[in-house]
């Protein structure tokens, strides 16, 4: 049985660089390799502990993957590797991110019972997608330079597209509603 190294980090796991900026094709193909390798089906046969094994390694194989296919959590787990504390209470954002959040939030509370629920919730689903969008590049740039005074930037953006993971979050509820119209 190959092994994987359960002690490694996720990039070492999927033999990719250290970087923000992946290769999600190269990502997916390594992904569906190691899974093939460690899958529990292929070790219904085999001892308990080798199934334990094959379990523990199809378990952080899909746990590196989640996180290494998503920006923010890339992002999150790239300043963990460096030392960076991600402690999300003490985030202190500048106001005129807030009030842009504020005004999103406005935004979708005043979709319902008005018309054009489904555009106005599309444009807004845009905007969200295009100021997280904005936060990636910012990030991977930010990430290219690797000095602390960029690391402690990415932290606080990953706050900021942590407040827009939210709000897709939101925005998904919503569509959930409007469709049980």
């Amino acid at each position: 049985m190959q092994s994987v190294d359960l002690s490694s980090n996720y990039f070492a796991l999927f033999d990719l660089p250290i970087s923000f900026d992946l290769d999600q094709k190269k990502l997916v193909e390594r992904y569906r390799s190691l899974q093939r390798t460690a899958h529990p089906d292929k070790f219904v046969n085999a001892t308990e502990t080798e199934r334990r094994l094959s379990m523990q390694m199809a378990a952080r194989i899909n746990e590196g993957y989640q996180v290494l296919k998503d920006p923010l959590e890339r992002g999150r787990y790239l300043l963990e590797l460096q030392g960076i504390e991600l402690d999300d209470t003490s985030a202190a954002m500048d106001n005129t991110f807030l009030m842009e959040q504020i005004e999103l939030r406005e935004r979708l509370g005043e979709i319902k019972g008005s018309d054009n629920q489904h555009q106005k919730l599309q444009k807004i689903t845009s905007d969200i997608n295009a100021r997280a969008g904005e936060i990636v590049g910012n990030m991977s740039s930010l990430f290219i330079k690797n000095n602390m005074e960029a690391l402690m930037q990415v932290r606080d953006l990953t706050r900021r597209l942590q407040f827009f993971r939210r709000l897709k979050d939101e925005v998904s509820i919503l569509e959930d509603e409007l469709s049980d119209y």
